[in-house]
């Protein structure tokens, strides 16, 4: 089994010549060595298996335009450095669009409850019954897209995915389902006042 310091040297060697020649199978020839240990890394932050091989792929793509940017003494350090970074910047970005997606929701929820002053003795409507009936009420796959995008905190991608239909079509029933959810609550907040 080699030595630390051997590994390092042909390491060394493989990036230098990867410098030199700009050849992608002399990285690939290097990556393919710490392929294992970027993928445990990225199961590790992910904790998804899909979500992991793609990573591994795109890190790849990063050390391409990195590896000749930098001063690597210990390439296994350096790439378990860029993978952890890769990771986390990943997961930021998932926590943004999510954090987003739920700004979206509470404004829409919030855009069609009835205005209720703090003093009203009485709620027109339950709302969260009125909701339930409402989604109930609309087409199939307004209501699975709703559904998703609202209660699951899925993107437009991961719904499109997930019904077999494009992304276009997937904001156009969330648009539209929004809008006979805004009517259907309006009908039934004038029912208890006629």
């Amino acid at each position: 089994m080699p030595n630390t310091k051997d590994l390092n040297n042909s390491d060394n060697i493989l990036i230098e010549r990867f410098r030199k020649e700009n050849d992608l199978e002399v990285l690939g020839q290097l990556y393919h060595k710490y392929m294992h240990l970027v993928y445990g890394v990225c199961l590790k932050y992910l904790k998804n298996r899909e979500e992991s091989q793609d990573a591994v792929m795109q890190i790849f793509e990063i050390l391409i335009k990195e590896v000749p940017k930098h001063d690597i003494n210990v390439f296994k350090n350096w790439l378990y450095g860029v993978s952890k970074n890769y990771c986390l910047m990943k997961l930021r970005k998932q926590t943004s669009e999510k954090a987003k997606q739920h700004a979206y929701a509470d404004h829409f929820f919030m855009e069609n409850a009835p205005n209720v002053h703090l003093l009203d003795k009485e709620v027109p409507v339950d709302l969260t019954k009125a909701l339930k009936t409402c989604i109930d009420k609309l087409k199939e796959t307004q209501k699975q897209s709703v559904a998703l995008f609202y209660f699951e905190h899925k993107c437009y991608r991961e719904i499109a995915a997930e019904l077999a239909i494009e992304e276009k079509k997937v904001k156009s029933h969330i648009q539209n389902g929004k809008r006979n959810l805004k009517a259907c609550i309006e009908q039934i907040e004038k029912k208890p006042h006629e």
